[in-house]
């Protein structure tokens, strides 16, 4: 235990307060157990390290643990529970859970047998929280942690704090919110390029876009050789596959995949190829797309793959199509801050099954969209929009 106490005091020695993400605001930390999931690199370590060094009610009587740490090679997290209860615990913070076998059975465990302890743990996102051996739907809140939004990036990379805004207000009020921000934010487009290149994840202390992406490279790499192959028990063999598999969607990003031509390409069964691209999305590396169906039709195929992040196609393509690029983020940013997106009919993107919203630089016009009822472009290049022209960069101010 005490080994365990002077790890947590090295890493909280480090831990700042400076900067939080949007979700430490979300969550009501007062529940009893807590899930955080998310991409790798994206802040879930320093998300609960700050809250139990900054917010936590008791800080004295709350002990950070990581999952994979030497001490249970021979004790288990119900040995934890167990000792740190004694000592007069009331808050774990359990980092990384996916890295420990029967990880629901004795969070289970803790819960039922300790009502006076509070648990809060990460996870990969690819860890399906409600499908462990037992049964967490009862006693887990679980969220999910994205990749940094466009307004969170300029307040930690420039300190230009921006709020949140809905998308309804970007809807009604574009053009006055985006003249309201030019004090702060006085050449958006300028840092909008930056950040989807290599802003969307907090990596503090790479100065480099070069050092950025080594990182992402290493990111990529541990969600598919580590955290998949441990949460579905991958082969070596089939990690590789998945490696070549977001290499062929990173080639052709966005497409409408024909399923068994990518089977036949990497010797693959179809259903094989569909697992792999569902959890290729789990892991936050792709985002899957489907036009509105009813019926089983949409859980079959993605009807189109987009790379889940512009950063990523900066990372696995030289020189990635913009028009790509402009998609890849906007439907990043609505789905992590909520929104139902789907393919439409005319346009790109159908939003919470009522809004439409076309996609381009700036000089898109109308065309594509003409005659259709709540129908917006998105579009890049320009700095205040007017009409149903709005801004791109303005959608990476939803969360």
């Amino acid at each position: 235990m005490e080994l365990l106490i002077t790890y947590q005091q090295n890493l909280l020695a480090h831990t700042e307060g400076h900067f939080f993400r949007f979700l430490h605001q979300v969550i009501p930390w007062e529940q009893r157990m807590i899930a955080i999931k998310g991409l790798r690199g994206a802040g879930k370590t320093t998300l609960i390290l700050q809250h139990l060094k900054y917010h936590s009610p008791e800080p004295q009587k709350s002990l950070y643990v990581s999952a994979d740490h030497p001490w249970f090679y021979n004790h288990t997290l119900l040995d934890l529970a167990d000792e740190w209860s004694k000592n007069g615990g009331r808050e774990l913070y359990i980092d990384e859970v996916h890295k420990y076998p029967h990880w629901s059975r004795e969070l289970k465990n803790i819960y039922d047998g300790y009502p006076g302890m509070k648990v809060i743990f990460t996870a990969s996102s690819a860890l399906d929280i409600y499908r462990g051996e037992s049964d967490l739907s009862r006693r887990v809140l679980s969220y999910e942690l994205p990749g940094m939004s466009f307004r969170e990036y300029l307040e930690l990379v420039h300190q230009i704090k921006i709020p949140v805004f809905t998308l309804e207000e970007l809807f009604e009020q574009h053009m006055t919110i985006a003249r309201s921000l030019y004090d702060k934010l006085e050449y958006p487009l300028s840092f909008f390029k930056k950040y989807i290149s290599s802003g969307y994840l907090p990596f503090t202390n790479t100065n480099k876009e070069a050092d950025y992406l080594t990182r992402l490279y290493q990111v990529i790499d541990a969600s598919i050789s580590h955290d998949l192959a441990f949460i579905q028990n991958y082969s070596a063999t089939h990690a590789t596959k998945i490696k070549k598999l977001l290499a062929v969607t990173a080639e052709s990003a966005p497409f409408e995949p024909n399923i068994a031509t990518i089977a036949k390409k990497l010797t693959l069964g179809r259903d094989t190829v569909n697992n792999f691209l569902q959890n290729l999305q789990s892991a936050r590396l792709l985002n899957l797309i489907n036009r509105p169906t009813q019926g089983i039709a949409a859980l079959q195929k993605p009807d189109k793959i987009y790379l889940e992040n512009t950063n990523l196609s900066y990372a696995l393509d030289t020189h990635p199509d913009i028009g790509t690029i402009r998609e890849t983020f906007l439907l990043n940013q609505l789905r992590n801050a909520g929104h139902q997106v789907q393919l439409a009919e005319k346009g790109d993107f159908l939003i919470n099954g009522k809004h439409v919203i076309e996609v381009g630089g700036k000089k898109k016009t109308y065309k594509q969209i003409a005659g259709v009822e709540a129908a917006f472009i998105a579009a890049d290049e320009i700095e205040i929009g007017f009409g149903n022209k709005i801004p791109l960069w303005l959608f990476g101010l939803l969360y």
